[in-house]
């Protein structure tokens, strides 16, 4: 069989897989490579262990961009299945819905620290921080400093190990953008009064008409009452994927590692080499689209690139998963529940069954602690048994179960799951981008990590199916970056870039910003 492909893709997680689907649409001639041998997905595979089946994180199928919704059907038309969302803050020994429920916080926080909080609030709308760069400031201006310290601080702090004065703003701006506390406690007021609650008998009949007019709404994304998700897990989706790539004639080829990208700038096509348990393979290829961490692969790039040095500078956070069999049918109805409680060291509790009830057999939940760490660090290298004992531990203590129903348990990890946005990574990024599209033109990055972007699902679909047209038109007409972390393209609106064409020079800013970004000339 041939080892040269018109398109060489690294990575078989939602960008990859969705970049192969959308170009064997049009061209068989593609081939992809995933580093693990078992799972396709990434980030977004669905792991399974005996009779359960669990996420690597939690995948809500949610989007304001119909492109994306359309093309989750299409690759799954049948397997979908409406679920209700729910989650909650774990803090000071109590709960709080989230988003925000007014009433709630007020009982719970107390009428003295309530008040002080709506003061706080006041405060910073009235006297806000000027062109905030971290993420303290941003939040402090969104909410005011009382809400921060209570409700972002600790959570976000034992996420990324740094103090949130050297976070930049720009991961608050993308992971909070558009929850205003008006909105929120208008919203909890609403649903109290019975104006915006659906039964749960009701929620499948409407739900594909919300999902869709939620595009058309600019219904804040974090306030979404409903979601759509695969009845056994997101895998079910990549899986489909993985077999109608092949169907139609693609390569997708498990168990392959990058070892070495070259390009050969008279003949302008691209040599990748890859390390299998057979030995070494070797493909040559017109286009090349990446996935994988881009530290990762501009230290394969050959000729080596000028911008080595920023990309060495990029910082990723780890994180792994304690899954938890537990006896008990029913333990409580969140998707998920957040832990700011600094006594445990437990960031999030997934519970797979209100996933969806397929995810674990009948009688037993499946619940999945998540830990956020440093690759190598003492809780990454802690033995399974002890990573086991310890989620069972935290769980008692944070009071969710009983220890005694506990009758399983595994470990998964995960690196390099999310991109870290200290001070320096924008400038960082913008020298790599400058660099690659400079010197490397059919070198195409996307997604979470192929991008140094901390998107979700949706977004990372979306910069691969506007570099597919991009490859498949031979020239760039989309500019991928300008795509934002709702699947949202800037420059055309809500769902879709077909009025968004960039064929544009990209350039830095000028040369006195030694921040420099990359910006459209």
């Amino acid at each position: 069989m041939s080892n040269d492909a018109d398109v060489f893709i690294i990575g078989a997680g939602p960008a990859g897989l969705t970049a192969a689907y959308c170009l064997t649409k049009e061209n068989p001639s593609v081939i992809i490579i995933e580093k693990d041998p078992i799972y396709v997905g990434g980030i977004s595979r669905t792991v399974r262990y005996k009779d359960f089946l669990f996420d690597i994180g939690g995948h809500r199928f949610f989007s304001k961009s119909k492109d994306v919704v359309d093309l989750w059907h299409e690759i799954l038309p049948d397997d979908f299945i409406a679920r209700p969302r729910l989650s909650r803050i774990f803090y000071g020994g109590k709960f709080y819905s989230y988003p925000l429920s007014a009433f709630e916080a007020l009982n719970n926080l107390g009428i003295f620290t309530s008040a002080a909080c709506m003061l706080s609030y006041m405060k910073a709308k009235l006297r806000p921080i000027s062109n905030p760069q971290t993420f303290h400031q941003w939040v402090r201006n969104q909410f005011g400093e009382k809400l921060f310290r209570i409700f972002f601080k600790t959570y976000t702090e034992k996420v990324w190990v740094m103090s949130c004065d050297d976070i930049s703003a720009d991961w608050a701006a993308q992971r909070i953008k558009g929850l205003d506390l008006r909105v929120a406690v208008t919203h909890s007021l609403k649903r109290s009064l019975g104006q915006s609650k659906l039964g749960r008998s009701r929620i499948a009949a409407r739900f594909h008409a919300r999902t869709r007019a939620a595009a058309d709404s600019g219904m804040v994304k974090t306030l979404i009452e409903t979601f759509q998700y695969p009845r056994k897990g997101p895998g079910m989706m990549w899986d489909a994927a993985a077999k109608k790539i092949r169907d139609r004639g693609g390569r997708l080829l498990m168990g392959r590692e990058l070892q070495r990208l070259s390009y050969d700038e008279a003949t302008k096509n691209w040599t990748i080499e890859v390390s299998t348990a057979h030995g070494p393979e070797t493909y040559t290829a017109r286009h090349v689209v990446s996935s994988a961490p881009v530290r990762e692969l501009v230290d394969k790039l050959t000729p080596r690139p000028i911008s080595l040095f920023h990309a060495r500078a990029l910082r990723y956070r780890d994180f792994l998963t304690v899954a938890l069999m537990v006896k008990q049918p029913e333990l409580f109805p969140d998707n998920w529940i957040y832990i700011h409680d600094p006594s445990v060291k437990v960031g999030r509790v997934q519970n797979f069954r209100s996933w969806s009830p397929e995810m674990a057999p009948e009688g037993i939940s499946c619940l999945c602690l998540e830990y956020f760490c440093f690759e190598n660090d003492g809780l990454w290298n802690m033995p399974d048994e002890d990573l086991i004992a310890l989620a069972k531990q935290e769980i008692a203590q944070i009071g969710l179960i009983d220890v005694a129903d506990v009758v399983d348990g595994c470990v998964m990890r995960q690196p390099k799951a999310y991109p870290v946005y200290d001070d320096d990574y924008r400038h960082n990024v913008a020298m790599i981008r400058l660099d690659l599209e400079t010197h490397f033109p059919t070198l195409h990055l996307v997604g979470r990590n192929g991008m140094h972007k901390y998107n979700n699902q949706d977004h990372a679909m979306m910069t691969a199916m506007l570099t597919a047209r991009n490859i498949l038109a031979n020239q760039r007409r989309y500019d991928v970056w300008g795509v934002n972390e709702d699947a949202e393209y800037h420059e055309a609106g809500v769902s879709g870039a077909n009025d968004a064409l960039t064929s544009e020079r990209l350039v830095p800013h000028k040369a006195s910003d030694t921040r420099a970004s990359i910006k459209v000339a």
